[in-house]
């Protein structure tokens, strides 16, 4: 078979931390696909409940990893290293797939050879109800860097990514508690184009008290630090660096402005000077190519 063929190995990574029965039912969903080669890797991220006794119980048909507690990012990177296919799919431990989800997006890269990351449409779940996305959650097809400055259009656990992307851009972030994802996203959507299969094959399931969007406070704090750390880092080209600039100077306008109404002045005042102290950076590097 070629290396988009059903025989090609796909590496399934699942992070969990504290949540025993919804990753039993992650990890069904991942063994329950049809017609594709796969390995599943569990990476316990230092749970504290029964989770490692779950995983265990659960045999030869997954991969158990067990880690200190070091966040999300960490336990998908441990996955990655660990992973041998030369395709790597992604799936929270609170989210499922249907059971075509891996081949539907085989069949995609076969078809779309010069595509090395896809993702699916999604089912929203929240407290046990259907949620409908609004329209500017639809997700994006092909170079669609702008829309990734906005917010984070891509799913971890819709996702299938070559590995040669992760090589090329580098690992999740753990040095962001949160929008780890959206800084990945945007490191891969500069360069490349990103896949869509128009089937709704994850179903993502919310509400839960332990998920980060509840969690941790100020999201955009941390969609800033990452889009700083972009046009520091990446080799963008002068009309993305324009892009990224503009959206970086909303973001901060509004952060630094419930900054103020919060009472932290110097964050705010950090944060509101942030866009013309990068400006002037970038101004005294080479200038950028196109890409």
């Amino acid at each position: 078979m070629d290396e988009y063929g059903i025989n090609t190995l796909v590496s399934v990574i699942i992070p969990t931390f504290n949540r025993s029965r919804l990753v039993a039912e992650a990890v069904a969903s991942a063994l329950a696909q049809e017609t594709v080669a796969f390995e599943v890797i569990v990476v316990d991220d230092g749970s504290e409940d029964d989770t490692p006794a779950v995983l265990t119980s659960l045999g030869v048909a997954v991969r158990p990893v067990f880690q200190a507690h070091a966040g999300v990012s960490a336990a998908r990177n441990t996955g990655i290293r660990m992973a041998r296919g030369e395709w790597l799919a992604f799936l929270d431990s609170d989210d499922l797939w249907l059971p075509q989800k891996l081949q539907k997006q085989l069949e995609f890269f076969r078809t779309h050879p010069r595509f090395k990351i896809c993702q699916t449409e999604e089912t929203w779940i929240r407290h046990g109800r259907r949620l409908n996305p609004r329209g500017y959650h639809r997700k994006p097809q092909g170079y669609c860097f702008p829309r990734l400055l906005e917010r984070c259009l891509v799913s971890p656990s819709a996702v299938v990514i070559h590995r040669s992307l992760f090589e090329e851009v580098g690992l999740f972030d753990e040095s962001l508690p949160a929008c780890e994802d959206y800084d990945l996203w945007l490191r891969v959507g500069c360069r490349h184009p990103i896949g869509l299969v128009e089937e709704s094959l994850t179903v993502k399931r919310g509400g839960h008290p332990d998920q980060l969007s509840s969690t941790v406070p100020a999201l955009d704090r941390y969609r800033i630090l990452a889009l700083a750390r972009l046009l520091r880092v990446q080799p963008l080209s002068a009309h993305q660096q324009d892009q990224a600039l503009r959206v970086l100077g909303r973001k901060c306008r509004i952060y630094s402005a419930g900054c103020r109404k919060r009472g932290r002045q110097d964050e705010a005042k950090t944060f509101a000077e942030l866009p013309a102290k990068l400006t002037w950076e970038l101004s005294r590097k080479e200038p950028p190519g196109e890409i």
